[in-house]
């Protein structure tokens, strides 16, 4: 296995801890916070995370159900965020090999691109269908959700950065 230089060999990613923090993210997006135009989409961030390190376990199929989630939820035109987010997972899971050599605020740089083209994509689909332009301040959100790019990889390799057992035989 080919690793850049320094860096750390992470533990297995519990299945648990993966669908825990998807559900944390869609519960936090959920949270009556206001529906500004602004707001960063945690479920984005957190799928494209997923999509990257785990793209075995969290794909496509995943971020169709998140997304009819988030349509039901915000009585959005059923299926706006499911195409976004699958679009979203699939671009993520296509660059994954290569976004992991890059440092995690070059990354943030790298998934700015993804975020871009999720929003758009909603946009033209609410536009489409008929719906009023939410104004320029959605141009925030897909810098917001890279800002918090950085600090999304920091909590969810947390638990497999945690020093294995020590053994004699195993010098890791």
């Amino acid at each position: 296995m080919i690793m850049r230089p320094g860096q750390q060999l992470l533990l297995p990613a519990n299945p648990v801890f993966i669908w825990g923090s998807m559900l944390l993210a869609l519960i936090f997006n959920m949270l009556p916070l206001g529906r500004a135009p602004w707001m960063p989409d945690l479920v984005a961030v957190v799928l494209v995370f997923w999509s990257v390190h785990q793209p075995l376990r969290v794909g496509i199929g995943a971020a169709f159900i998140f997304g009819l989630a988030m349509d039901v939820h915000q009585t959005a035109l059923l299926g706006q965020h499911a195409l976004s987010y699958t679009a979203l997972s699939f671009f993520a899971i296509t660059i994954h090999r290569r976004l992991l050599w890059f440092t995690v605020p070059s990354q943030a740089v790298q998934v700015f691109p993804l975020f871009i083209a999720a929003h758009a994509i909603e946009l033209a689909i609410r536009m489409i269908t008929g719906g009023i332009f939410p104004g320029w301040a959605l141009l925030i959100a897909p810098v917001a959700e890279s800002l918090l790019w950085p600090v999304v990889s920091i909590v969810l390799l947390a638990p497999q950065r945690r020093a294995p057992d020590p053994d004699e035989n195993r010098p890791l």
